[in-house]
């Protein structure tokens, strides 16, 4: 029995560390990183100094909560038609590598006690932030539009443009104008950065009823739609100058970013190619450089 014992020990850590694995996976860890570092830049720049550490641990804390809770309960209630999507099928809970009871838990667990850290820690408006962006991207976004209708993609997009504005509150509840351009920033950024993803799996989304842009309105309307929000996006960028949030060299950073956004987006609008993952791609850099410019160049 003893021997027995011993050599399936091996196997059952392995299985363990597999589960373990797999819950990990169902919260988005690499998310949960990138909306960390954005409530991090709202911080600084409602601060324009390092903020307290106690505040920095006990925000990020929350927001890390809410971002997993958020994430476990997407991916609970989308369970059925990341069955269907050839790119979601091997996720923890289509494969069976997870429970979905467990991920529910975890879901309601981690958002219940990120307003409860955020209350108790910082202040009610942070709190509030925190399960509002919760509500808006699980309930508003994914339960009820994400499969309706391509304005889900506007609905989500408040709920991704959360994480600076919660940092702002965290430093300066009241909120103000300069919590919105941050907010405004990323709004704008997410249209062109989905529908250059989307268009990639337009025929994936199809067969699980998805009803973004890209499958209601095809691939041309998309196009001209990626096109006019690299523009509208590179007009925001330029707020944060003029509101004295930034310096100079953040305005020809943004400058700069926004005409190569521009000048990409209108050659794929008028190629004939269905697909740009070099959009996607450049979204991915354009976002964390200008925060990250924002950040040294704050005036």
């Amino acid at each position: 029995m003893h021997r027995n014992t011993i050599l399936t020990s091996p196997e059952k850590s392995m299985e363990a560390r597999g589960q373990v694995s797999s819950y990990l996976i169902v919260v988005k860890p690499g998310i949960v990183v990138m909306v960390l570092i954005a409530t991090l830049s709202g911080m600084y720049i409602a601060e324009k100094n390092p903020p307290d550490p106690f505040v920095v641990f006990w925000t990020l804390l929350g927001v890390g909560l809410a971002t997993a809770g958020a994430a476990a309960l997407n991916n609970y209630y989308d369970r059925d038609i990341d069955l269907i999507m050839k790119r979601t099928r091997g996720r923890p809970l289509p494969s069976g590598s997870a429970s979905a009871g467990r991920v529910l838990a975890m879901g309601l667990g981690f958002s219940a006690l990120s307003m409860i850290v955020a209350g108790a820690m910082i202040n009610a408006m942070t709190a509030f932030l925190c399960g509002a962006s919760i509500f808006v991207y699980v309930v508003l976004y994914t339960m009820i539009s994400k499969r309706r209708t391509p304005l889900a993609t506007f609905i989500g997009g408040v709920g991704g443009a959360a994480p600076p504005v919660i940092g702002y509150a965290a430093i300066k509840p009241e909120l103000d104008i300069k919590a919105f351009v941050l907010f405004l920033i990323i709004f704008a950024w997410q249209h062109p950065h989905f529908w250059s993803l989307a268009l990639k799996y337009v025929d994936e989304y199809k067969a699980a009823g998805v009803r973004n842009h890209p499958v209601a309105m095809g691939v041309e309307s998309t196009k001209i739609r990626i096109t006019i929000w690299a523009v509208i996006m590179t007009l925001v960028t330029m707020l944060p100058y003029y509101l004295n949030m930034a310096g100079v060299i953040y305005l020809a950073t943004a400058i700069i970013l926004g005409a190569v956004h521009i000048f990409m987006a209108v050659t794929f609008m008028m190629s004939e190619r269905k697909l740009a993952m070099k959009l996607f791609f450049f979204s991915l850099i354009q976002l964390p450089v200008l925060f990250s410019m924002m950040l040294i160049d704050i005036v």
